[in-house]
């Protein structure tokens, strides 16, 4: 391992300006597009307003505990996730588990590429939204006017549609990763936040007054208690909360890991974690009423109406319900323009767990990590999402990497640190030491056990069904190159940047002290 360089040692590392600075950023993260398009479709799907048992249990017993370890470990050992990682490791088992670092650093850059083309498509959505340009056939629209979508396949037929915003997107969070954590995501997230916020209670207030929103309303949230005996259900509410709350791949160790030596945690991630939640239920509340106006529109039942998750929802349901609705295109903007910002926000997490970890690898600092790997990441996000074949492989790449790749790093994760290495002990008194909510043993068990149980349930479920099943329909080869083949890139990639010699020391940024060491819970309080 080579030496820092005096220039890269003296560098101080940053920090994020404060406690609400720290807090709006993690929620800006957790807030994203799967808040707004995911949760209405799984909750309805899934027992309606019965799922909030088993949601608020998920929520409980592992959303919580994984975000607290998270916090512990990139807080603790002051670092990326390779840097903190490879501390927590020590002597013993530092390599590996700076490996471990690199596979959730080249998860983040893969989603990277291909959320940033779903910003892009909010984007000009947005633009049409004041012109309604998508006409009586918003699915024709999407698929063959805007994307040009082709057969599953790889193509270098560039859509110009989609090329111009996604250059646009890229530019932007170059910008703002250079700026650095305090003066560049910080600040973006302070005034995208209360924006976001603000917008889209403006659309759920507005769609509140619709005609048909209580049958929508009565849709999701009329409970199924029956569903409740199905494993499936709970399998949902683990896998909705574990994907909602940005955690297992990097993006809360690094945050947490530039904030100050007092500084509480735990109290700040259940602000995180129920604000992400609330907004959940809010989006629930907006969409459902929303097609419920459509439903008693087209003289069918919310039931019946196709596309009720996803982009299918985004792009081609709620556009033709903007073209039905008084003040459609006020609503649509509203609509779209929520997307971007709940979108950029949480963008800005996932390539900051990139930029963070070749800044202390290689000894550089965030404008030059920014430019090199935003400059990287939009040549390759452009030349395989913003093709004709680009939706396509987007929701290959999407699924393979969210239910395989982030799903197997958490059970890594939960099993490493806690079980093999015996480290929950220390972390749990740290987040003690330092908060102003303590952790019990309960904690210990619900990260070591329950979590990975459920978790490795969920990721063999998901192998056998992709093995068997397929995804989609597409051709076998198709999967094989491009979802299979993502993953097996992302493991090439961390095993490579492991074995890379550092530039500079994982040491220049010292792990706090010990718990022990720290001020106790009701100092930290008081800071």
């Amino acid at each position: 391992m080579s030496a820092a360089t005096p220039s890269t040692a003296s560098r101080p590392r940053e920090l994020f300006t404060g406690q609400v600075g720290f807090i709006l950023a993690a929620i800006g993260s957790a807030v994203g597009l799967g808040n707004i398009w995911r949760f209405p479709g799984v909750a309805y799907e899934n027992g309606g307003g019965a799922f909030l048992i088993p949601y608020i249990v998920a929520l409980l017993t592992a959303g919580i505990p994984i975000l607290f370890l998270d916090y512990a470990i990139g807080h603790r050992f002051r670092g990326a996730a390779p840097t903190a990682l490879r501390r927590l490791g020590g002597a013993r088992a530092g390599r590996a588990m700076e490996g471990l670092g690199w596979f959730q650093v080249a998860i983040a850059f893969v989603i990277g590429l291909y959320y940033t083309v779903v910003i892009a498509w909010a984007l000009s959505y947005f633009v049409f939204s004041f012109d309604l340009r998508w006409g009586d056939d918003p699915a024709g629209f999407f698929v063959g006017d805007y994307l040009r979508v082709s057969d599953p396949g790889l193509s270098l037929d560039f859509v110009p549609g989609v090329l111009i915003p996604l250059a646009g997107v890229w530019i932007a969070v170059i910008v703002v990763l250079g700026l650095g954590v305090a003066k560049g995501i910080q600040r973006a997230n302070v005034i995208f936040l209360p924006l976001l916020l603000v917008g889209f209670l403006a659309l759920v207030i507005r769609a509140l007054f619709l005609d048909g929103a209580a049958e929508g309303l009565n849709a999701l949230f009329t409970p199924d208690f029956a569903a409740l005996a199905n494993p499936d259900v709970w399998i949902a509410a683990y896998s909705q909360i574990f994907f909602s709350l940005s955690i297992a791949f990097g993006i809360m160790i690094t945050y947490s890991s530039y904030r100050r030596r007092r500084s509480n945690l735990t109290a700040p991630a259940l602000v995180v974690a129920f604000a992400n939640s609330s907004f959940e239920i809010l989006a629930g509340i907006g969409v459902f009423a929303t097609l419920g106006f459509f439903a008693v529109q087209q003289g069918v039942a919310v039931g019946d109406l196709e596309g009720l998750t996803g982009v299918g929802l985004s792009f081609i349901t709620f556009p033709a319900i903007v073209s039905q609705m008084p003040g459609g295109p006020i609503f649509g903007a509203l609509f779209f323009g929520s997307l971007v910002m709940a979108g950029f926000t949480s963008l800005l997490s996932v390539l900051q767990v990139v930029s963070a970890a070749f800044q202390e690898k290689f000894g550089v600092g965030p404008r030059a990590a920014a430019a090199t790997i935003g400059g990287v990441s939009a040549v390759l996000s452009v030349l395989l999402f913003s093709t004709t074949s680009g939706l396509i492989a987007l929701d290959t790449v999407d699924h393979y990497v969210n239910n395989i790749g982030i799903v197997a790093s958490a059970v890594l994760t939960t099993v490493l640190v806690i079980l093999v290495l015996r480290r929950g002990a220390e972390l749990r008194g740290h987040l003690s030491a330092v908060s102003t909510v303590a952790v019990g043993r309960s904690w210990t068990a619900l990260v070591g056990i329950l979590a990975p149980l459920v978790l490795a349930y969920m990721l063999i479920s998901r192998i056998v069904s992709l093995v068997i099943d397929g995804y989609e329909g597409y051709p076998a080869e198709y999967l094989v190159i491009v979802g299979w083949g993502a993953l097996l890139l992302i493991v090439i990639g961390a095993v490579a940047l492991t074995l890379i010699p550092w530039r500079r020391s994982p040491d220049d940024f010292a792990p706090w002290p010990a718990s022990a060491q720290l001020p106790s819970t009701t100092e930290a309080s008081t800071r």
